[in-house]
């Protein structure tokens, strides 16, 4: 390594290790801002404290105006001189799965070296490492072209609005780290299934269920009788499984129900068994058994299957050495959990996913955050991002 890189190494990380305090005030505030997929409002505050972040920084920011959704965000590091002017990404979304109200119900709290509350993992903590890494190279250099930090909206429901602006980003980048928690020990991803997010809607017709119980038709039991047919889809030799997560339904308890609808939860390994997976369950969900039901099939949301490349390979090889000279072995796992880096992987485009901070139980009430990771998950991003001038992946 040149001594001037060397040099600027040793500034970012020294930087870095006095941002701790400065990182955890910032995670406070993302995680106590209220920011469920479907809560625009909520979501777009949770990004105005990061565009606030961005400005204080020198960084030029962009948006993608989204009517449904939360915005996109895009936190641009230029650099003119490079010649390699594929944009180098840090990814991130800033929605999470909880119900409005929820940072009021359990606000942000440490314990024990544990942060705590809705998001705190994932992934508001790998947002906050994203912002302070482009802020380190804003302030010392060292990076071998452009650096965005793009902030999305709603990964936690497929990414509907978001995907777009993913793809495109992909398309043109030179690298992506998505900043997904690490597991317990430093796991970072090594492949994710993709997922298939689906809705089945059926009709029937109401009748008051004791006088005339003869002339209605069941929508809850034309319901009933699709779910265990589409959990016997589920086969973990292949590592598919299909969960009908949500059900409702019904008018009311003396009434035939008229109506009735459940959503679906398909996982997969291969491209090849989503296809088979999805066309079982758009049959079960359109064959009604009930007489005179309707029912009807709908794709809400979809992700795909991350999975290693050589490109994606020599990534983890870099950030696993960067993560050595910090002080901490990087380790790596598959799972089931889907996520946006599919979605940059199936573009072509080196994607390195799950270098977040390190936390755990993601989706549930007791989410928590190694606080101590903060900072050494930092400085080994950035310190991968300086070291792609060194040519480690092909066309770098």
């Amino acid at each position: 390594m040149r001594d001037g890189a060397s040099e600027i190494e040793g500034k970012v990380k020294g930087w870095l290790s006095e941002q701790g305090g400065a990182m955890v005030a910032l995670l406070e505030e993302m995680v106590n801002t209220d920011s469920g997929s479907y809560d625009k409002e909520g979501v777009d505050a949770a990004g105005e404290v990061l565009k606030r972040f961005f400005t204080a920084q020198g960084l030029t920011i962009e948006t993608t105006p989204q009517p449904r959704f939360g915005e996109q965000i895009r936190a641009v590091l230029e650099h003119p001189q490079s010649n390699d002017q594929r944009p180098i990404i840090l990814m991130g979304h800033r929605d999470t799965v909880f119900p409005k109200g929820e940072p009021q119900r359990r606000p942000f709290r440490i314990e024990n070296g544990r942060a705590y509350g809705p998001g705190v993992c994932d992934m508001k903590a790998g947002l906050v490492m994203n912002a302070f890494v482009l802020a380190a190279l804003k302030r010392f250099g060292g990076n071998p072209g452009p650096v965005v930090a793009l902030v999305t909206s709603d990964e936690e429901i497929a990414s509907p609005s978001s995907r777009p602006v993913i793809e495109a980003e992909a398309r043109k980048a030179r690298a992506v780290f998505n900043a997904e928690p690490s597991r317990l020990g430093h796991k970072i991803t090594s492949g994710r299934k993709g997922g298939v997010f689906s809705r089945c809607d059926v009709t029937g017709k109401a009748a008051h269920s004791g006088a005339n119980f003869e002339q209605g038709i069941s929508a809850i039991e034309e319901i009933a009788r699709k779910i265990p047919e589409l959990h016997k889809i589920t086969d973990l030799s292949r590592g598919t499984t299909v969960n009908v997560g949500l059900i409702g339904g019904g008018q009311t308890v003396n009434t035939v129900a008229p109506s009735a609808w459940c959503e679906i939860d398909l996982r997969f390994v291969r491209m090849r068994d989503r296809d088979e997976a999805v066309e079982r369950i758009r049959r079960i969900c359109e064959t009604s058994s009930v007489p005179g039901a309707v029912s009807s099939f709908t794709i809400k949301g979809e992700f795909l299957p991350l999975e290693q490349t050589p490109e994606s390979a020599a990534l983890h090889r870099l950030y696993g050495a960067a993560a050595a000279d910090i002080g901490f072995t990087v380790g790596a796992e598959f799972t089931g959990g889907c996520a946006d880096s599919g979605f940059t992987a199936a573009q072509g485009c080196p994607t390195l996913c799950s270098i977040g901070p390190v936390g755990g139980k993601a989706h549930t009430p007791d989410e928590f955050l190694e606080v101590a990771t903060m900072v050494p998950c930092a400085q080994a991003l950035a310190l991968s991002v300086i070291r792609l001038r060194e040519g480690v992946l092909p066309g770098a």
